[in-house]
């Protein structure tokens, strides 16, 4: 059993962690850039230390500093959480050969997995349906318009190792893909060291949906049903929910069918996503599998009352999975919204001091919070600053229960998307599940131009 875990990342997630490895008795050792010192993860933390600057090539990503800190304090296992070097491989390889237990799958299938080329042709062997799009890279604009032209417009052009929704654009026709793939693949190349493109056909009337799953070290794989992710901005997330009120019964077991077997594919271990897109007809696709936790997993926690950390660190440590399909059912519906320091209008980030912290309570709440009261936001990281989710007997309870959650959160000092987020929970379209990729552009902007 893993004894002590160097938690290789920051804020709300940091804090996670921590608390689950505590409650399996799991020292922690938190690493912390010069601006995070007073962060609540440094303070939770059984031990904390000094990691660099502020600037992550520096802090939270400088791999060999990292590793030197968990051999130092003797850390047997490290967390990398999620973003950061949660699915770079060579970190993993790194922690492979100092012997230091690295929290998620292994270097191999983090590097199968860090390209969505490389993805897409695994999953097609192994008969996961994949969106109809380029199975290698497309180098230059010819190739792209040629194979655009092959399937058709619109389309959507893509990194291979992109994230985040850097390197990613709909396209409508020849003219704007000369406009935009040089721009998309210097992109790539800034973000991820690799300016690989490629073409997927656009799936109107999209929702993004995905599987969570377990797999441990023994060759047992099972999933924990879905979560629906479609409100996003910018290709970011924003509001996640779980279960989908869209897919049918059917439709969740094929997904749940699919996901696995794209995990035996590249004999995946640890917790893991994999996310489809779900056109209105109930037909998905698979377009990538996240080989990390995902920042919405609480809301499988929620519905399915699995601690996914705890599995984390327990398969982690070679125990067989001890939980069993039968076992696993859903109760109730869960709603996660992302806080973002931003301005809610143009979507900027809104750095500076948070001078009011006011949060809503009650028995249904679940806060994951990376800041606190007073607590200074620095435009060096993401601007998510906190989680709530908020679960009910019905979705209608629980958005009903969000609403109300959101009309109690009060911070004050910085700009925060929480007026974006009231909008769109009060929003008709979405009461009715209309939750489609494209609602934010459809509903939300519209209504700020009135």
């Amino acid at each position: 059993m893993i004894k002590k875990v160097l938690i290789a990342n920051r804020g709300e997630i940091a804090a996670r962690i921590i608390r689950s490895a505590k409650q399996l008795g799991i020292k922690t050792v938190a690493v912390f850039s010069e601006v995070d010192e007073n962060s609540p993860f440094v303070q939770m933390a059984d031990e904390s230390y000094l990691l660099g600057p502020a600037r992550v090539n520096e802090s939270y990503l400088n791999i060999d500093k990292i590793i030197e800190i968990a051999k130092e304090y003797r850390a047997d296992a490290i967390h990398p959480g999620y973003g950061f070097l949660s699915e770079n491989h060579l970190f993993a390889e790194k922690c492979e050969k100092e012997g230091i237990i690295f929290v998620g799958p292994n270097s191999q299938v983090l590097k199968q997995m860090g390209s969505k080329i490389e993805a897409r042709k695994i999953m097609k062997e192994a008969g996961v349906p994949v969106v109809p799009g380029s199975i290698e890279a497309l180098d230059t604009i010819d190739e792209a318009k040629a194979f655009a032209k092959e399937i058709g417009y619109p389309v959507m052009l893509k990194a291979s190792l992109g994230g985040g929704g850097i390197g990613m654009q709909v396209v409508q026709s020849d003219e704007e893909l000369e406009n935009v793939f040089l721009d998309n693949q210097q992109r790539a190349k800034q973000f991820f060291g690799d300016g690989s493109m490629f073409i997927e056909k656009k799936i109107d009337d999209a929702r993004h949906i995905e599987v969570q799953i377990l797999a441990d070290q023994h060759g047992n794989v099972m999933h924990l049903f879905e979560r629906e992710c479609s409100i996003q901005r910018r290709n970011q997330k924003v509001i996640e929910e779980a279960p989908s009120s869209f897919i049918s019964e059917a439709t969740r077991e094929k997904m749940g069918e699919a996901a696995i077997r794209a995990a035996k594919a590249v004999d995946y271990t640890n917790v893991g996503t994999v996310e489809f897109l779900v056109d209105s007809e109930e037909n998905f696709y698979f377009i990538e599998m996240n080989a990390r936790i995902q920042v919405e997993h609480p809301i499988t926690e929620e519905v399915t009352g699995v601690d996914l950390v705890k599995e984390q660190l327990l398969i982690a440590s070679g125990n067989p999975l001890s939980l069993n399909k039968n076992d696993i059912k859903i109760k109730g519906h869960a709603i996660e919204t992302r806080i973002y320091a931003e301005d809610p209008e143009r979507f900027f980030p809104s750095p500076g001091q948070i001078t009011r912290l006011d949060l809503p309570e009650g028995e249904h709440i679940r806060h994951e919070l990376g800041v606190s009261s007073s607590f200074q936001v620095t435009p060096f990281y993401d601007p998510m600053i906190a989680k709530l989710i908020v679960s009910g007997a019905s979705r209608e309870e629980a958005i009903e229960r969000m609403k109300d959650a959101l009309n109690n959160y009060h911070i004050d000092g910085i700009k925060t998307n929480i007026p974006m987020l009231k909008t769109i929970i009060e929003h008709d379209q979405f009461k009715k599940g209309n939750t489609k990729i494209s609602f934010v552009d459809e509903y939300y902007l519209p209504m700020l131009k009135k």
